[in-house]
């Protein structure tokens, strides 16, 4: 059969793919304790989290019954690992058909919706959604004078954006905010005044908590004071009070670098699709997860976290990206996690230590979650 038949008659497999489950493989090790970033496909090596530790639980409050499997939830298709022609897919999916911008510096397309438009290039993982960084699983790429793209990226990073319902929060919403490190786990520290990470995370998380209240959200924090708080109990106080969604609050750094500037928002990566940001350890591709099940709204979640903390705050956009953070994977609901600033970069920590810089920050997640 010819090449482009072949790939065409994969491609129909998008459309069509029944659901499955990926398959299990060991867990990686644990993240806590080290700092080397590795990039997968040649991304640019600027993006780190701070490191998290483990210990004890905060006492747990009993709230809400589960709620209804409600909020657009849908379970997820089979991963499709196919590339597809966009052409294809845009009309499949009835939106318009991609249409090219530019052949210089890369060859660049658009492909719109109802919803917005993404433009991509060929041979880049980095798209705009909207004018907004997204960072994709694998970079487009020219076959027999198409675009094609691959499955996973339609299926996890274009359709939640350009097709699918929008996220909505329902009524009895409940959510927990997760102030990043706590206790002996100080997270990174200022290059500003050495003040640790730990505290600005909480302010931020009590800032918000009575915002998100006053708009009819039930609020819970994983921690409420300088506790050291296990990764594993930060996803069981969720499941405990029931959750529909799970934010956590970080600063970033990428010490002893002092350049390094802006917002980043992280989804968990896709089973099958490498992630934007990876530690010390192989991105296990096929390797899938609880929080897994909720892919599209995790990514329609941190959109809009994102364009609205950029819009308060005029950091850098660093752009949506994936990773396969512990504190998130085992959530069983759309879950975030957000790097507001760098506080080993002096401008940004100087602006992460003002409480009026930490209220723009609570305000624009509030905001975001109406």
């Amino acid at each position: 059969m010819p090449k482009l038949a072949v790939i065409l008659f994969c491609g129909a497999l998008l459309v069509l793919a029944g659901c499955a489950t990926a398959p299990n493989e060991p867990v990686p090790p644990d993240w806590s304790g080290t700092n080397e970033v590795q990039r997968v496909q040649n991304p640019p090596p600027w993006k780190t989290i701070p490191p998290v530790a483990t210990t004890n639980l905060p006492p747990v409050i009993h709230t809400n019954p589960p709620p209804p499997a409600t909020n657009n939830f849908k379970p997820p298709a089979a991963p499709v690992y196919t590339w597809t022609s966009l052409n294809r897919w845009a009309a499949a999916v009835k939106i318009t058909s991609p249409r090219l911008l530019a052949k210089s510096p890369l060859t660049t397309y658009a492909v719109s919706s109802g919803r917005g438009t993404l433009v991509l290039a060929l041979g880049t993982r980095e798209a705009t959604w909207n004018g907004m960084t997204l960072h994709l699983g694998f970079a487009p790429e020219m076959i027999d004078g198409e675009i094609f793209v691959h499955g996973l990226d339609l299926q996890k990073n274009l359709a939640p954006l350009l097709c699918d319902p929008p996220l909505s929060f329902g009524t009895n919403r409940v959510i927990v905010i997760d102030p990043g490190h706590g206790g002996i786990n100080a997270g990174t520290i200022s290059v500003f005044d050495r003040r640790p990470e730990k505290e600005f995370t909480l302010d931020w998380a009590r800032r918000l908590k009575p915002l998100l209240e006053a708009d009819g959200w039930h609020v819970f924090l994983t921690r409420t004071n300088d506790t050291d708080i296990a990764l594993s109990n930060r996803v069981t106080v969720a499941e405990n009070h029931h959750a529909d969604f799970f934010i956590s609050l970080h600063f970033n750094s990428l010490a002893p670098d002092q350049k390094p500037v802006g917002l980043e928002t992280f989804c968990l990566t896709p089973a099958g699709m490498p992630s934007t940001l990876t530690r010390g350890f192989p991105d296990l591709l096929v390797q899938s997860f609880p929080n897994n099940n909720f892919d599209a709204q995790n990514l329609q979640l941190a959109e809009r976290l994102h364009r609205a903390l950029l819009h308060a705050t005029g950091l850098e956009d660093r752009g949506l990206s994936h990773a396969r953070f512990i504190g998130v994977r085992g959530q069983r609901r759309p879950s975030v996690l957000v790097e507001a600033g760098f506080l080993s970069n002096p401008h940004e920590a100087k602006r992460i230590e003002d409480p009026d810089f930490r209220q723009k920050l609570a305000e624009a997640v509030a905001g975001a979650l109406k």
